[in-house]
């Protein structure tokens, strides 16, 4: 019974303060409830292997996320800080994620250009961040340009606030790169670098950017910016630099100037989807840097390749819980390719499906972004089976 008030309490709060949510990449579904002025009354959709965050607004999803992650009913289960910024700037958005690593541990939540949506002002004070140790006790981090109507609304909160500013994604990126190694008393060695024109390659990166402190660093296609230049160069020759997305996004020509600053590697597929499950796969022995997930027992956070924002809000997923990397989907099913890999990672069991390991996926999207069918193939192909073949339940 308490769970049934708790997600009510939730929902009328949400569907109070949404009213005039309008931020982000919305589908139809969603922007029809909203014009009809009606809320989402099912938050979290579950299926036995599959956790949906049923909006696509990233505003809202955002603090489902962050609700999902911390529960805030004890100092344990609090965020140090929270990173506020523009859900309209998906670049610097992208970048802030480093932010959700340690000391912050806390979510990202967005603002518009002029107003703090209610929905962030309510979970801003649900979570009541308790302060980044080694960060000055900063308890809200806003990255980007922000206006002075967003700063009052946030000042009227009475939490320590601190700032990173501009509004160049390449410069905001260095900004977060230097900003993450001052509160953790360490600059990272190995980076990320991300095309700032093509989010669907880039985004892989973001969950592993908040759950280890490399940083994510841009390039253009046939440019280093200079900021990307400046943060390289204070790993003095010895960056371990891995270039995200295929020559067609970044040139080899930028791979071949990057080698000035250390080692380069790049992983790439030849599309959105090939692309997240190769950095998915991509581990460095070295230095242990990359997910490596080829074998089952693993979580994954699926989203469709124009699901920006939502990849960002979902960002947390991979920081605490069952850590999961980014991974495409179609709006109806699996790509071939997505199908083939969560084939390989399928888990086997000899005698019973108790021995597990089991397979778990987030999915952040209403039905416009991800049907109803195809969460249902996603969880069947999460289920564990038999490694003789055959009937997965067989053995109960």
């Amino acid at each position: 019974m308490k769970k049934v008030l708790m997600i009510g309490t939730i929902a009328l709060i949400l569907s109070a303060a949404l009213s005039g949510c309008q931020a982000g990449n919305k589908n139809s579904d969603t922007a029809a409830n909203e014009t009809k002025g009606t809320a989402i009354t099912e938050l979290w959709v579950g299926t036995k292997n599959t956790t949906r965050i049923n909006t696509s607004d990233p505003v809202q999803a955002a603090v489902l996320v962050s609700r999902t992650l911390w529960t805030a009913k004890t100092d344990n289960n609090r965020p140090s800080s929270v990173v506020l910024t523009d859900v309209s700037n998906w670049q610097i958005a992208a970048a802030s994620t480093d932010l959700i690593h340690h000391p912050s541990n806390g979510p990202v939540l967005f603002f518009d250009k002029e107003n703090v949506p209610s929905v962030t002002l309510e979970e801003l004070k649900r979570l009541k961040p308790l302060g980044a140790e080694g960060n000055d006790n900063i308890q809200i981090v806003i990255v980007g340009p922000v206006a002075s109507s967003v700063e009052e609304q946030l000042n009227s909160l009475d939490m320590k606030i601190d700032k990173i500013e501009g509004d160049d994604p390449a410069a905001i990126a260095q900004a977060i790169d230097a900003y993450y190694a001052k509160a953790a008393g360490e600059l990272p060695q190995a980076v990320i670098i991300g095309s700032m024109d093509s989010p669907e390659y880039t985004l892989p990166a973001v969950n592993w950017i908040a759950h280890m402190p490399e940083p994510l660093l841009y390039v253009k296609k046939g440019e280093i910016p200079a900021a990307t230049a400046e943060a390289l160069n204070k790993r003095e020759g010895k960056a371990a630099i891995y270039v995200l997305g295929p020559d067609s996004m970044i040139s080899s020509k930028i791979e071949e100037e990057l080698k000035a600053y250390g080692s380069v590697t790049r992983i790439a597929g030849d599309n959105p989807y090939e692309n997240a499950i190769a950095f998915a796969q991509y581990k460095d022995r070295n230095n242990d840097f990359g997910w490596g997930i080829t074998t089952p027992g693993h979580n994954f956070s699926f989203l469709t390749t124009d699901s920006t924002m939502l990849a960002i809000a979902a960002a947390p997923f991979s920081h605490l819980g069952k850590h999961a990397p980014l991974i495409f989907t179609d709006k109806d099913g699996l790509p071939d390719s997505v199908m083939e890999y969560m084939m390989n990672v399928q888990p086997k069991f000899q005698k019973s499906p108790a021995e597990g390991p089991y397979n778990h996926a987030w999915i952040t999207g209403g039905n416009g972004a991800v049907s109803a069918s195809a969460q249902s193939v996603i969880d069947d192909m999460l289920e564990i089976s038999p490694a003789a073949g055959g009937n997965p339940h067989a053995g109960h």
